[in-house]
């Protein structure tokens, strides 16, 4: 356990580094901390709080900076974040994915780092679908969602059909399933087609399948904005080997799209640091998130990426106003 005094000087070092990205001495310490110790003290402290990994002496510096660990007891015991010191932006109604665009880039540009948004989530519902044949066990599956969107996919059967059995399939599909949720569909059909021939039962499973696929993919499913503001980052523009695995992230989405999900089932902000999450496996990024909800129910994730060093007050207040906004947003825009 840490007393108070070590507190109140672990807390001024990651202050101090945040705010000037240099290893903290303890002549310097001495002076943010406003306590009236020696430094011979102070650097007895400093050697404790190094002990107990929560600050480390990058190569041959005499000064200090937050470890990980560091970090999150900083983030845990030491932060209080005030809303009403940020002034509130603005988030217009409009088209979801505009919304979620236009959210992206206000987290970004209030951040001055990676802004990113998880589009809501919404159920998969087909209003319409056809069967067309395109050659011996090769159907064209025609699925159109309840928005007016139309996807086609390809799927081959063991069993050829002829164009009147793909027919009465679709009419069948249609007049008993049209504007359900995938999800349940997939349950009824594998419960209430047992008395239809096998082999259109298991076109009209392959078919709940593929529609379900269609439906969730082709969706910008995290709009991410700002990655060029890492270039100005002094904590990566330094080293090209960071800046390259950063952008990688950023291009395959996959991670953040996981560690988001995992996000959307927490209240209120939670904050990521280096690569604790296990998701973002970054030491040198942190992250911000908090879930939105429309009408009550969260709908969506968003947050804010930078390097470890940031300004962890800030974040939480711009990442915690935005949900707000964006959840307004889409309210207004049903």
């Amino acid at each position: 356990m840490l007393d108070d005094r070590a507190k109140l000087l672990l807390k001024a070092l990651v202050e101090r580094y945040i705010a000037e990205g240099q290893p903290v001495g303890s002549r310097t310490l001495s002076k943010a901390s406003g306590l009236d110790l020696s430094p011979a003290t102070i650097r007895n402290v400093m050697s404790d709080l190094e002990e107990m990994g929560l600050i480390a002496s990058p190569h041959t510096s005499a000064g200090r900076i937050p470890t990980t660990l560091g970090y999150r007891l900083f983030v845990d015991t030491m932060l209080t974040a005030q809303r009403e010191s940020l002034l509130t932006p603005s988030l217009a109604p409009d088209q979801p994915q505009k919304v979620i665009a236009n959210a992206a880039h206000l987290l970004s540009s209030l951040s001055q780092f990676v802004g990113v948004v998880m589009a809501p989530k919404r159920s998969s519902v087909f209003r319409h679908i056809e069967f067309l044949r395109l050659s011996e066990k090769r159907i064209l599956v025609i699925i159109v969602s309840p928005e007016g969107d139309v996807q086609n996919r390809v799927i081959f059967t063991e069993s050829d059909f002829a164009q009147n059995q793909l027919i009465e399939a679709s009419n069948f599909l249609n007049s008993h399933y049209a504007g359900m949720a995938i999800e349940e569909v997939r349950t009824r059909v594998k419960q209430e087609l047992l008395s239809l021939q096998s082999e259109i039962a298991s076109l009209m499973q392959a078919a709940v399948q593929i529609s379900s696929e269609a439906i969730t993919q082709d969706r910008d499913e995290v709009v991410i904005s700002g990655e060029r503001n890492l270039l100005s980052v002094s904590d990566f523009s330094g080293d090209m080997g960071h800046l390259r695995r950063a952008f990688d992230l950023f291009e395959q989405k996959t991670q953040i799209m996981r560690l988001l999900d995992v996000s959307s089932q927490a209240a209120g902000v939670r904050i990521y640091i280096g690569s604790e999450s296990q998701i973002v496996p970054m030491q040198e990024l942190s992250v911000v998130t908090a879930p939105y909800e429309v009408d009550g129910h969260v709908v969506g994730t968003l947050g804010v990426i930078g390097p470890t060093r940031m300004p962890y007050e800030r974040m939480i207040q711009i990442v915690d106003i935005t949900s707000r906004l964006i959840g307004n947003a889409l309210s207004k825009s049903k």
